[in-house]
């Protein structure tokens, strides 16, 4: 595999990532009930989501590829079961913001590679949009990191209470 065939399976390997993002964002924002900040900034990150999976595709098909069905099917089926473990646990909300923070830091060194790889490619264009989609992920990531005690708190205090729900 030549530098350029590697770095076109790493932007696929990018979208497929993306597409399971979707599809895991999406079921956790669609149960979520007494955390309305939580919901809104998934929600946003969506929308992230789904415009960086645009801009990763067209960085494949500048290169001369197309993205990988395979791969997409894959990460959306694992994104599938991994969205509906959640329905099963009394802890749902925090397992998710674990989840959601180890997830986004996948895809952080994703990007970071790929913005490396790109470099050493001379792909200027392929770099500047990896370190954008880098940049959203860090502050997904951090925002997660910022609120992770206060849903915790918030789950606590929701479990002493007689009749609500806290799971979401």
């Amino acid at each position: 595999m030549t530098p350029q065939e590697q770095v076109l399976d790493w932007l696929r390997d990018a979208h497929a990532m993306e597409e399971q993002a979707e599809q895991m964002l999406t079921a956790q924002a669609s149960r979520l009930e007494r955390y309305g900040p939580l919901k809104a900034r998934i929600e946003q990150h969506i929308s992230e989501t789904r415009r960086q999976a645009d801009q990763v595709k067209a960085c494949i098909e500048r290169l001369g590829g197309s993205t990988s069905t395979m791969k997409d099917l894959s990460a959306k089926t694992m994104a599938f079961f991994q969205g509906m473990s959640g329905a099963f646990v009394s802890d749902e909300v925090v397992k998710g913001v674990l989840a959601s923070y180890t997830f986004e830091h996948m895809e952080i060194a994703s990007y970071r590679t790929l913005v490396a790889a790109a470099d050493a490619l001379g792909d200027h264009e392929t770099k500047r949009v990896c370190e954008g989609i880098c940049k959203e992920e860090e502050a997904m990531a951090g925002w997660l990191h910022d609120h992770m005690g206060g849903i915790t708190t918030q789950f606590l205090q929701c479990t002493e209470a007689p009749d609500a729900t806290a799971k979401r």
